[in-house]
């Protein structure tokens, strides 16, 4: 099937022959489906964190941290063209037929065109808008295709031609407003800073952005640096070539350009395990660049954020004295039976029935291989139907338990017990992670160790006018994170205010300051 030529690209990538024949099985098999057990609810799956237990924490943070080398994660290689979906086609309908304006305006909902254009001034960008704008006849077409004009294409704002970490999404009175780039600086120095007056925040951006990101860094940073009184380190990296998939046609056979060449796309937001792989934190904390708020709202954020770090630490602590007991070649078998019930209770870590009936190097196999493993804190919210994965336990073939992070496509909602499974799921994943990524001993694990390989997506796309089939690995907080010991924690749904269109930036959370 494959050339001399084709493996020359192939490995130029840095792939090997035999992955991507076992990426061309997938296409053929597809991915298998989870079993769900039930959904991860609260106390059952789930923590609770009350308000003052969580300032306690907080509180506790500060000296837990005290010595460790904190990063903050910012996965920030999203388009923002998505958000501007609606605004594309008021604009391509209204010049193809202009009659149907009006309508079009007179749709007052949250996310219409309409509301956009009724609180033009509300947004932060609008501050950029040249008066020859702000000052003109706000009636009729000219109006409205000036203004998209402006705020879309590269001869104005370009807003639809940048990443998302680049747009203006707050505005304040007395400072400069902000991009959501800034809001996640913001955050790291109150709650990312290590004991040496450093925060270190790491973006993976797209290659086309990443010139664009440096530079804005360069322009803002001293600002922040001033106003909170400390050094960043900033870096950026993107996906690796490594980590791209071949396309295949519907066929299932290679996908290939006009000269023969073969057709790779990236990898998807699993292929972040790489890059987080390659960082050198202690702990790690991961947000999305959508999910920020203005100062006023901070406050909570770095509360509940501050208080998983505590539980990542505290729990960790007590790992690592589990496994320095472990070592102790006289260690009892009521000991072991003690750690593993530890286990089952605060880790939800899942032991064989008869794991107490077990010889003792057997019990000390399953507890070293349960226990020296990547160690994540994971913030659910309430479910308020946002489309996206949420917290479950997960039945393994061997019938062992796990808590997951799972998304729909992952679920066979054919089968009508796994659907009600789903449906009945209580929390949803705002991706709100703290991460715990070095062993007992000090070292780093190697994260792709960790990855669970048989979870993935495969999506149609289109290309020259044809569809091909593209994969996708697993999810960074899906498959990618399958097994690491993983906590949920409860958090406020006031953490989660993520930005999916423009309108998005008029809700209450994202006004004022």
């Amino acid at each position: 099937m494959f050339t001399q030529s084709d493996i020359k690209q192939i490995e130029a990538k840095g792939l090997s022959l035999k992955k991507v024949e076992q990426q061309l099985q997938y296409y053929h098999n597809g991915f298998p489906l989870v079993n769900l057990a039930s959904a991860a609810t609260a106390r059952h799956g789930i923590r609770v964190v009350e308000s003052d237990a969580a300032e306690e924490l907080q509180q506790r943070y500060e000296n837990l941290s005290k010595g460790r080398q904190i990063m903050k994660f910012v996965p920030a290689s999203g388009a923002a063209s998505r958000m501007f979906k609606h605004l594309f086609e008021f604009r391509e309908k209204i010049q193809v037929e202009p009659d149907t304006m009006n309508a079009m305006l007179a749709d007052e909902g949250f996310q219409s065109t309409g509301h956009f254009f009724n609180h033009l001034e509300e947004f932060a960008f609008y501050d950029d808008f040249p008066d020859q704008i702000k000052k003109s006849d706000k009636k009729g077409s000219p109006y409205y295709l000036k203004v998209l004009s402006f705020l879309l294409d590269d001869d104005g704002l370009g807003y639809s031609n940048l990443p998302k970490g680049l747009l203006k999404f707050h505005r304040y009175n007395n400072e400069p407003d902000r991009s959501s780039l800034e809001e996640h600086l913001v955050e790291a120095a109150l709650y990312a800073k290590d004991s040496s007056g450093r925060a270190s925040v790491h973006f993976t951006v797209s290659t086309e952005y990443l010139q664009k990101f440096v530079q804005k860094t360069e322009e803002i940073k001293n600002r922040y640096e001033q106003k909170f009184k400390l050094h960043y380190d900033i870096g950026f990296t993107v996906q690796k070539p490594s980590t791209d998939i071949l396309a295949v046609d519907m066929n299932n056979m290679p996908f290939r350009e006009k000269d023969g060449s073969l057709v790779f796309r990236p990898g998807g937001h699993g292929a972040l395990i790489e890059n987080l792989n390659d960082l050198n934190g202690d702990i790690i904390l991961i947000k999305n660049i959508d999910n920020v708020v203005p100062d006023r709202l901070k406050p909570l954020t770095v509360v509940y954020k501050k208080a998983l770090g505590a539980l990542l630490l505290e729990l960790q602590q007590e790992i690592f004295g589990m496994l320095i007991a472990i070592e102790n070649p006289q260690i009892s078998r009521n000991r072991l039976i003690n750690l593993a019930d530890y286990c089952r209770q605060e880790l939800s870590l899942c032991f064989p029935a008869h794991f107490a009936h077990m010889d003792r190097s057997t019990q000390i196999n399953i507890l070293q291989r349960l226990l020296n493993r990547p160690l994540r804190v994971c913030g659910m919210v309430k479910n308020i139907g946002e489309p996206g994965g949420g917290p479950f336990w997960v039945k393994a073939k061997d019938g062992s338990l796990s808590l997951q992070i799972i998304e729909s496509s992952q679920v066979d909602v054919n089968n009508p017990e796994q659907e009600r499974i789903f449906r009945d799921s209580t929390h949803f994943n705002p991706v709100d992670l703290v991460c715990g990524v070095r062993n007992y001993k000090g070292e780093r694990f190697h994260l792709p160790d960790f990855v669970d390989p048989t979870t993935g997506f495969i999506t149609t796309k289109s290309k020259n006018g044809k569809l091909l089939k593209a994969q996708e690995l697993p999810g960074l907080w899906n498959g990618a994170m399958a097994n690491w010991t993983t906590i949920f924690v409860e958090v406020p749904l006031i953490t989660f205010n993520p930005v999916k269109t423009i309108n998005d930036l008029l809700r209450v959370e994202h006004q004022g300051n």
